[in-house]
């Protein structure tokens, strides 16, 4: 085998070694680049949510998107004199459209180790639980979700939540269909064509207080589940600001403040669709 000359293996080692540099140099920037560059850059804080969820993000009767998670939002992006911008999208495709940069942070979120392999976690801002509502009729015949885990029960709740996977875990016995949306789901105690519905604390307690008679709701949480602000990974400084903000008005009192007009009042309730 005829060896290079020594010049020429030193040169060659020396444009191997730059252009594996210039590689990860490239690679490092482009990971570096937080969400707060292209928010400041822009102008905007681009929020990702489905409407629907009662009492944190709902559509009011002038077509405005309102509710805990927007009262939020918008006070973020007040905080640093940007333009709040919502972004309703289907649940199904939210965390795409994080990815994709068709936003820049998720609201309504409960934290798992699943979701936690897709997106990065702000701590979180509110705790809730899995609660179920039930047909009036069966009122006297159930009393928790223990009750529900047989063959006799159909159990509605929407595909891709918590609610999905609690229903899945805890009442595999019964029989179980998955919607599109909440409304969908919980549409068919109403309805008839369903035993049960199974779905976040909130939501189901707003629901029975606007469809009394209706349902009942068995308001003992069966699991525990925290909310966090979803946002791509690798972005530490989006997640210390978002962390700091949370810090920051829970001590001022301005989270108190939006959490008792959307949870301890019910103002609101005739406003929205």
């Amino acid at each position: 085998m005829k060896l290079k000359p020594f010049t020429q293996q030193v040169r060659g080692a020396l444009v191997s070694s730059i252009a594996i540099f210039s590689l990860f140099s490239s690679v490092n920037a482009n990971a570096a680049e937080s969400a707060l560059n292209g928010i400041l850059s822009s102008g905007e804080l681009k929020f990702c949510f489905e409407s629907g969820y009662i009492p944190f993000e709902m559509t009011d009767k002038n077509g405005r998107y309102v509710g805990f998670d927007i009262d939020l939002a918008k006070q973020m992006a007040r905080a640093i004199n940007v333009k709040f911008v919502p972004v309703n999208t289907a649940w199904d495709g939210i965390v795409p459209a994080l990815k994709t940069g068709k936003c820049d942070f998720i609201g309504g979120m409960t934290i798992t180790p699943e979701r936690n392999l897709s997106v990065n976690f702000a701590d979180p801002y509110i705790e809730v639980g899995q609660t179920i509502l039930i047909a009036p009729k069966l009122a006297d015949k159930i009393h928790s979700f223990r009750d529900l885990n047989t063959e006799q029960y159909t159990i509605a709740t929407q595909m891709g939540t918590t609610g999905a996977e609690a229903a899945k875990k805890y009442l595999s016995r019964s029989k179980i269909d998955l919607y599109d949306t909440s409304a969908d789901a919980v549409l068919q105690i109403v309805n008839g064509q369903a035993d049960a519905f199974v779905y976040d604390f909130p939501y189901n307690a707003m629901y029975e207080a606007q469809h009394k008679g209706k349902v009942v709701h068995l308001d003992q949480s069966f699991t525990y589940e925290p909310l966090g602000w979803a946002v791509r990974q690798g972005d530490p400084d989006f997640l210390n600001f978002l962390n700091n903000f949370l810090r920051q008005i829970k001590g001022d009192g301005t989270y108190q403040r939006i959490h008792d007009k959307w949870f301890k009042s019910d103002d609101w309730v005739n406003s929205v669709q």
